[in-house]
């Protein structure tokens, strides 16, 4: 349980970096982080850290699937969670 919740944080970690660099990039006119990998970083593990990059850098924000993948993955993670605990909690 707590390999899991580290590799959830890791992946939150990295999900707020790339918003960042993605946010920076984005403002300087430069190549850009492809949507696919901060949906794809979001969705499978990095959900709070996403939401919390999008938040903090407002980046994103306008784009209504960016909401809807980043709460799905928030709600199967905590779901995930759940499930893990309750089977492996003997």
């Amino acid at each position: 349980m707590k390999l899991l919740l580290a590799l959830f944080g890791i992946l939150s970690l990295v999900a707020l970096i790339l918003y960042g660099v993605d946010k920076r990039r984005a403002v300087k006119g430069k190549w850009r982080i492809p949507e696919s990998v901060l949906l794809s970083v979001g969705f499978f593990g990095g959900s709070v850290g996403a939401l919390l990059g999008m938040y903090f850098f407002r980046h994103k924000t306008r784009h209504w699937y960016f909401w809807a993948v980043n709460w799905l993955g928030l709600v199967v993670m905590c779901v995930f969670l759940w499930l893990f605990g309750k089977n492996f909690s003997v």
